[in-house]
């Protein structure tokens, strides 16, 4: 298809309607339905089993954790958690899906009639509907780039326990769709479920879209669209296709349904092969997996495991810790950036001081170096210290900074690197006191232009006394100081 300009998204002709169908990979140790290993990042067909290279008589074993972790997103979302849900065979034929169908669920998945809100642009909220999250498993990969000829297989994926959230066609635009699956990724990283990397295929995402006159109720033929890796390419995808279909209904034509491709060196949609309908997969319940059953106690005790969720997180960052909602958000990014700055606030007690540091310094060096928080080389208790000595005004903010610095390579604490670097500000009244009577004796003339009302005259005593200390001086103590000793010389 030929590049177009970006869409209209502003369209008063046109509205958009996009439909998701997310899978997650989940951070199981072994596959959905067999004892091997779910360790991504292992040679080719090495994670393999009879069951996996789809040999006959042998016979799948529910992996009770992708039970657990599922339920576990249910309740996430909102959802209804049904009490008893099957397992279907979904056949179709893929070279890397040696067994020739998938194991799936079909009419009855364990978790239907949920929700998410999402944050739109000017602040509101917005609700999207959920209408299922079922259990799948993954098949394998297919691999076209690494020999001219032949297409390789590698099966270590085949197995992968997945869970599928599919969304109603609630979303009406590439942001709407960025913020749910910004949401949806937070939410799975919260429960630790999934790792969320679409570039390693661990978050993936289909969508589902059409545009309709604004106004109609009916909604348009869709087309869908795949193989989006990022976050990025999902809403270029998304703006590509929505203003393609524009075009082609302009034009006097209609929009086929079919399965579309992104590319995203070509930065444009090919087409895969036409829609299948559910009926072409030939349904029918799985045979050696009996029913899942979800008890009253196995709920209640899977709801009691869920961590503090974002958006309750975030919350309470703003109500009790009197933080912005900016910084709130920051800072609930991941669950794991969050434990840190609380297990920082836990040893200061100031929760702005703590933000400041943490957005600031240590995102900025975490971005530097491409890490995650969990293998920052300050540990919170560490960070701690060290603002509480700026705190308590015994480093300045300069100097704390760079102790930060020192510490990120220097396993010491934040006095012994401060005190070694000579950055510890002088307190002691009898040190400075001689500092600030000569300062003020040996400017008579700007004393007088401070008390007839030039009060920014304060800077240049204070800068005098700190030059004279060598920068040692708490600036604080000598701004009381000077101002002290100005009073008395006019008394």
């Amino acid at each position: 298809m030929e590049a177009t300009v970006s869409a209209d998204l502003t369209s008063v002709e046109f509205e958009t309607v996009i439909g998701l169908e997310v899978h997650a990979q989940l951070l199981t140790e072994s596959k959905a339905f067999a004892p091997v290993s779910n360790k991504f990042g292992k040679a080719p067909n090495t994670n393999v089993t009879p069951l996996c290279l789809g040999h006959p008589g042998t016979l799948p074993v529910l992996n009770e954790n992708l039970v657990n972790f599922i339920v576990k997103m249910g309740l996430a979302t909102n959802c209804q958690i049904a009490p008893k849900s099957i397992f279907a065979r979904k056949n179709y034929f893929y070279p890397d899906m040696p067994k020739g169908y998938q194991i799936s669920q079909f009419d009855k998945p364990i978790c239907h009639d949920g929700y998410i809100d999402i944050k739109l642009e000017d602040g509101s909220d917005k609700r999207i509907r959920i209408m299922r999250i079922h259990m799948e498993e993954d098949a394998g990969k297919s691999i076209h780039d690494q020999d001219p000829y032949n297409s390789l297989i590698d099966l270590n994926r085949s197995g992968t326990p997945l869970i599928e959230i599919v969304t109603h066609p609630d979303l009406s635009s590439p942001y709407e769709t960025f913020a749910y699956l910004t949401k949806i990724k937070q939410i799975v990283q919260y429960l630790e479920i999934c790792d969320g990397n679409m570039e390693e295929g661990s978050l993936r995402c289909d969508a589902n879209i059409s545009i309709r006159p604004v106004g109609e109720t009916k909604l348009g033929t869709r087309t869908e669209l795949k193989n989006m890796n990022s976050f990025r390419n999902v809403e270029r995808a998304l703006i590509y296709e929505i203003d393609r279909q524009q075009h082609v209904v302009r034009s006097g034509g209609k929009v086929i349904q079919q399965t579309l491709l992104w590319d995203a060196n070509k930065m444009e949609t090919r087409q895969m092969r036409s829609k299948e309908e559910a009926h072409d997969y030939r349904y029918f319940p799985e045979p050696d997996i009996p029913p899942v059953i979800v008890t009253d106690e196995m709920l209640a005790e899977l709801r009691a495991s869920l961590p503090e969720l974002p958006a309750v997180r975030t919350e309470r960052f703003q109500t009790e810790l009197g933080l912005s909602e900016m910084d709130a958000v920051s800072l609930t990014d991941t669950r794991y950036m969050a434990d840190y700055f609380e297990a920082v606030y836990s040893v200061v007690g100031n929760a702005k001081a703590v933000a400041n540091m943490v957005i600031s310094e240590v995102r900025r060096v975490l971005n530097e170096q491409s890490q995650d928080i969990r293998d920052f080389s300050i540990s919170p208790e560490r960070l701690g210290a060290l603002i509480k000595l700026k705190e308590s005004n015994t480093i300045s903010s300069s100097a704390m900074q760079a102790v930060f610095n020192a510490m990120l390579t220097d396993e010491r604490d934040a006095e012994t690197i401060a005190k070694e670097l000579n950055l510890i500000q002088v307190s002691d009244t009898s040190f400075l006191e001689p500092m600030v009577e000569e300062v003020i004796d040996q400017n008579p003339d700007k004393v007088k232009a401070y008390l007839g009302g030039k009060v920014g005259l304060m800077g240049f005593f204070v800068g005098q006394v700190m030059k004279a200390s060598q920068g040692k001086a708490n600036p604080k103590m000598v701004n009381d100081m000077v101002l002290q000793k100005i009073n008395e010389h006019n008394a």
